[in-house]
């Protein structure tokens, strides 16, 4: 018998919350519920300053934690950064990368590539972010921009690393709406498909069908079940519902549910 994956749940607290006490708070919330799925792998990416404070309030296996960000050297000159070994060593297992809103601020392809490398160096599981502004059915351009995104954050990395990768597909005109601005699950899994086809051209089919495809963009309680059981994806990139631990831990128990 085949082992079931879990379903991947990540939480991006973004910029919030504003104190310390408030994170630890929200993250012992969580923790009541997230602690005790067995059929989901929590992951909650708070500011990069809160990641020691929350990795000493949980030894467990079923959350883990995130950085949104990371620069790609090891260490030297560069005031302002973090690297990779530095984000491992106070407990991040994964890191958020080309986040529509980092490469709103100018992060370019070749700059997530980069962070790729060095994370999958460092031994952390990089979430690599991609989606378009617009969605063009009749010319099909959007496809042609996932595929570019998706060829250029992979390049360098082998067949043998592909598996330890979590592609988190973000369309940005889906982003922080409201649940009825959620991609269509018919639309979603389409487009799942295609980015597995993608990875199967530049990789194996089988190891393209091993590789996690979540979803970000609008994800909230009342369309959890749906998005996942219906857009065939592996998890889900939560937003701002992640910042309510009474709409974090609903959608964890839909996920939890929905896993067969």
């Amino acid at each position: 018998m085949s082992k079931v994956r879990k379903k991947l749940i990540i939480a991006n607290w973004k910029m919030n919350p504003q104190s310390a006490a408030d994170a630890k708070r929200l993250f012992a919330e969580v923790k009541q519920m997230a602690s005790k799925l067995a059929k989901v792998q929590t992951v909650i990416a708070p500011p990069s300053i809160y990641l020691p404070i929350l990795s000493s309030l949980y030894r467990g296996h079923r959350i883990l934690l995130s950085a949104q960000n990371m620069f790609w050297e090891e260490k030297g000159s560069y005031t302002g950064e973090v690297s990779p070994k530095m984000l491992k060593d106070i407990g991040a297992t994964y890191v958020i990368l080309g986040h529509s809103e980092r490469r709103a601020q100018g992060e370019d392809d070749q700059a997530v590539n980069r962070k790729v490398l060095a994370a999958l160096k460092a031994g952390i599981t990089p979430v690599v972010c991609v989606g378009e502004s617009d969605r063009d059915h009749r010319e099909g351009t959007h496809l042609t921009f996932l595929r570019s995104q998706i060829t250029k954050a992979l390049k360098g990395v082998s067949e043998r690393q592909l598996v330890r990768i979590v592609i988190a597909y973000e369309p940005i005109w889906a982003i922080g709406k409201g649940e009825g601005a959620a991609m269509q699950p018919d639309e979603l899994h389409e487009t799942v498909l295609f980015i597995r086809k993608i990875i199967t051209e530049l990789y194996k089919k089988q190891v393209a069908f091993r590789l996690p495809v979540i979803y970000g963009g609008s994800v909230e309680p009342g369309n959890v079940a749906t998005l996942l059981a219906e857009g065939e994806v592996d998890g889900l990139l939560v937003g701002h519902a992640s910042l309510s631990a009474k709409s974090f831990n609903e959608i964890l128990k839909f996920a939890q549910g929905g896993v067969k």
